[in-house]
């Protein structure tokens, strides 16, 4: 059997190990850059280059296939650019069969497609990654930044390292008038301070939003946005495929408008799409004289707003149904809001507003201590 003398790659090949792990560790998880120091951030090299099946007959995990061909023992499919401590991990005798060949190669093919997909996106598609999350109840933000970035690729890529937060902390609940005033000039002044400036001056357009909050706050932010600026709103998925990520779209699904028979009544716009709601609890919030126009789906459920076709229908369909209501109750009749919708749709529900030509909006919320819809959000009309 010949043996091969030496573990010089040459320069080439040293060229494209480098290149498709982006200077990065390899090992799954820990994605170490390997070309400066973690403490003083000096410009070093900080890798190493581990054979998935051993350089020597007796190394870790074999030879395997190249024990009759040792000549190809250092090309590129067999060798992983590593960290040291990582190197250090796969190659004791005791851990051989957890870090397998086939374990390896699986990791490297994984990290290189990373790579692939990564820088494979066009300069044109930074998003300004924006967070915005507000206590339900007592139930916290489950926002990670993290899953967020996993969910906008490989469209779109983070235009900075960190997101534009909007959250503030508050010890305060849903059930307390107080909340309510606080997020709301909280909303006004961080959008103000935050948002505004990078849609003044900043080359990059394009916003991808992220949020978990009380509907009528995210009605809010919608507002605060408007249709105007190149906004992608994500959906929290929590029962099929969780995450962030859109998926297929459903098949036959459909948004079904009801009418209000009583059309002399002020207008209250019911948008029932997470959950069935009773009109008694309309009634019970404004009284009966009320006119109720309603949006909702066939069966409304937590999770039904799985693809952005669908968030796409639902912007023609809301925009339809403020026309007609504008038509039979006039521009500045105040609307009622009563909203049982997912994240996006509350969102895109406030970027449907036309800022000119709206009626004024009175935002409702169902409330577990008031066991019931509470009014929280007053929004002006025309020419306010």
């Amino acid at each position: 059997m010949k043996k091969v003398t030496s573990r010089s790659l040459g320069n080439k090949l040293e060229r494209e190990l480098w290149a498709r792990a982006a200077g990065r560790c390899q090992f799954n998880g820990c994605n170490r850059l390997l070309y400066k120091s973690l403490v003083t951030q000096e410009s070093i090299n900080a890798s190493q280059r581990a054979h998935i099946y051993s350089f020597s007959i007796n190394g870790p995990r074999g030879q395997g296939s190249y024990e009759d061909n040792t000549d190809n023992i250092n090309e590129l499919s067999n060798l992983m650019l590593v960290c040291h401590p990582c190197h250090q991990t796969i190659d004791p005798e005791e851990n051989t069969q957890k870090y397998s060949a086939a374990q390896l190669q699986s990791w490297k093919l994984e990290h290189e497609q990373r790579i692939k997909i990564v820088t494979g996106i066009d300069s044109d598609k930074k998003s300004h990654v924006v967070v915005y999350g507000a206590n339900i109840g007592m139930e916290a933000s489950p926002i990670d930044y993290t899953k967020c970035v996993q969910a906008m690729f490989p469209n779109w890529y983070p235009a900075e390292e960190r997101p534009h937060v909007l959250s503030m902390n508050s010890a305060l609940r849903d059930h307390n008038a107080d909340y309510w005033q606080a997020e709301i000039s909280n909303l006004y002044a961080i959008f103000e301070r935050r948002i505004v400036p990078l849609i003044e001056t900043d080359d990059c357009k394009h916003y991808s939003l992220f949020a978990f909050a009380p509907q009528p706050l995210l009605i809010l932010l919608g507002k605060l946005f408007t249709d105007k600026r190149f906004l992608e709103t994500y959906q929290l998925h929590r029962e099929s495929v969780p995450g962030w990520e859109w998926q297929d779209d459903p098949d036959n699904f459909e948004f079904i408008t009801h009418l209000p028979e009583n059309r002399e009544d002020p207008p209250a716009l019911l948008i029932s799409l997470s959950d069935h709601v009773n009109y008694d609890r309309i009634y019970k919030a404004i009284g009966e004289k009320t006119s109720i126009w309603e949006l909702t789906v066939k069966v409304p459920g937590n999770d039904f707003l799985k693809s952005k076709s669908q968030l796409s229908l639902f912007r023609n369909k809301i925009r339809e149904l403020m026309v007609a209501i504008k038509q039979h109750h006039g521009n500045t009749t105040p609307l009622s809001i009563f909203p049982a919708m997912p994240i996006a749709c509350a969102v895109e529900l406030g970027r449907a507003r036309m800022p000119k030509a709206e009626m004024p909006w009175v935002i409702y919320d169902q409330n577990s201590k008031a066991n019931g819809f509470i009014q929280t959000i007053e929004i002006s009309g025309v020419g306010k």
